[in-house]
C-alpha cells in the first residue's frame, strides 16, 4: 500500500518575513533608542517623548489586535469584551504601581490615596500580594487568564457561538465596568488608579524609563507575533480553522472542538492582560472606562481593518486607526466617530479581507500585467 505524502511544513517566516522582522525589531531596540536619547531636541531627527508614549501605546493596542485575530480570523469567534482583559492586566499593574508610591502621596499614608478619602483603615483582601512585583507578574497572567478559561467552559460547553457569544462577552465587560465604577470595590472608583511615581523603586517618568517601556513592549509585540504564527502553522492552528470553517465536521473527524477553543480564548485574554499590564506605566491612568463597551468594538475594527487571518493585518489596522484616532482627535475632534463609523463601513462592504487583502490584490493584479 503507497503511503499517504504530507504536505512538508512551512517556515515559521519566509526570507523576506525575518527581513523585515529584522528590521522592525532594529527600529524598536536601536533606532527608536538613538532618535529619543541621543538626537538634541532640537532636532528635525528628535523623536519627542509624546511620539514615544503614543508608540508605546499603539503597540499595546497592536497586541490586542492580534490577539483578537487569533480568536476571530482564524477560529472564528467574534469577542466583544477583550477590552476587560485588558483593563485587568492594567489593573493588576496599577495596583503594584500604587503600593510603590508609598508616603509620597497627599495624604503621606501606607494607604493610597483614594483609600484615606473614603476612610478605609486597611488593606482590601485582594490587594495583598500588591507590594510584590513577582507576584504582579504572575497576576497579570493569571488573573485575566483565569476569568477568560471559567467564563469560555462554561460559554464553550453550552455550544454558546455567533451573535449571541458575542452579546454575552459584551455584557459581561459592561458588568465589570459598573462593577469596579463602585468605590467600594477597592478599585479607585471612577477615578481609577493614577499618580504613579516608581516601578521596581525607579521613577517612572524619566527618559530612559519611558524608552525602556517602549523597548519593552515592542519586544512583547514581536514574540506574540512569532508565537501566533507558530501556532496557527502548527496542527493546532490548522483545528482552529478548521472550527471557524465547520465546526460539526470537525466533531465527526473526532475532533472535540471546546479544548482548542477553549484554549486560545484564553491565550487571547492573556495577551490582553499583558498589553494592558504595559499600558499602565506608559499612560499613567487606568481606570472603569478601559473596560467601556466602545473600546472593546475598537479592537475588533482594528482587525477587520487590517485584515482578519492575516496576524500582520491586525497590527497594521491597531496602528492606521489608532494613528488616525490620535490625529483626528485633535484636529477635529467632532468628526473622529464619523470617521471610525464610515471606516468600518467601506471595509465591510468593499475591502473584507482588510488592508493587507488590498495590498494583496494589488500586486497580484501588477503580477498577472507583467
Amino acid at each position: 500500500m503507497s503511503q499517504v505524502q504530507l504536505p512538508a511544513r512551512q517556515p515559521l517566516l519566509t526570507r523576506g518575513g525575518w527581513g523585515s522582522f529584522l528590521v522592525a525589531l532594529l527600529l524598536i531596540c536601536a533606532l527608536a533608542p538613538l532618535l529619543n536619547l541621543v538626537v538634541p531636541a532640537g532636532s528635525v531627527f528628535h523623536l519627542s517623548d509624546y511620539a514615544v508614549a503614543l508608540l508605546g501605546r499603539i503597540m499595546c493596542y497592536a497586541i490586542c489586535a492580534l490577539a483578537m485575530d487569533l480568536i476571530w480570523g482564524y477560529t472564528g469567534i467574534l469577542s466583544l469584551g477583550h477590552g476587560l482583559f485588558f483593563a485587568l492586566g492594567g489593573y493588576v499593574m496599577g495596583m503594584y504601581l500604587m503600593r510603590q508610591i508609598g508616603r509620597d502621596g497627599n495624604y503621606k499614608s501606607d494607604l493610597p490615596d483614594f483609600m484615606v478619602f473614603l476612610d478605609w483603615k486597611e488593606l482590601p483582601w485582594h490587594w495583598a500580594l500588591s507590594d510584590s512585583f513577582v507576584a504582579t507578574l504572575a497576576l497579570i497572567v493569571l488573573v485575566p487568564g483565569v476569568v477568560a478559561f471559567v467564563f469560555g467552559f462554561f460559554a464553550f460547553r453550552s455550544r454558546i457561538k455567533g451573535v449571541y457569544f458575542s452579546i454575552i462577552t459584551q455584557a459581561m465587560t459592561f458588568a465589570a465596568m459598573l462593577l469596579f465604577f463602585r468605590n467600594e470595590t477597592g478599585f479607585g472608583g471612577n477615578n481609577g488608579f493614577t499618580d504613579f511615581k516608581r516601578i521596581l523603586g525607579m521613577p517612572i517618568a524619566t527618559h530612559n524609563m519611558r524608552m525602556f517601556l517602549f523597548v519593552l513592549t515592542g519586544l512583547t509585540l514581536l514574540a506574540f507575533f512569532l508565537l501566533a504564527r507558530w501556532l496557527v502553522r502548527a496542527k493546532f492552528g490548522r483545528v482552529l480553522q478548521a472550527i471557524r470553517d465547520a465546526e460539526s465536521r470537525v466533531m465527526f473527524s473526532g475532533y472535540n472542538p471546546l479544548g482548542y477553543k477553549l484554549a486560545i480564548w484564553t491565550l487571547s485574554a492573556v495577551m490582553c492582560g499583558i498589553a494592558g499590564a504595559l499600558y499602565v506605566p506608559q499612560v499613567g491612568i487606568i481606570n472603569p472606562g478601559e473596560m467601556s463597551p466602545a473600546n472593546s468594538i475598537e479592537i475588533a475594527i482594528w482587525a477587520a481593518v487590517g485584515g482578519r487571518g492575516t496576524l500582520i493585518g491586525p497590527i497594521v489596522g491597531a496602528f492606521v486607526v489608532s494613528g488616525a484616532k490620535s490625529w483626528l482627535t485633535v484636529a477635529a475632534p467632532e468628526f473622529w466617530l464619523y470617521f471610525l463609523g464610515g471606516l468600518f463601513i467601506v471595509v465591510t462592504l468593499f475591502l473584507p479581507d482588510g488592508v493587507v487583502g488590498l495590498v494583496k490584490k494589488l500586486k497580484s493584479m501588477r503580477g498577472v500585467k507583467k
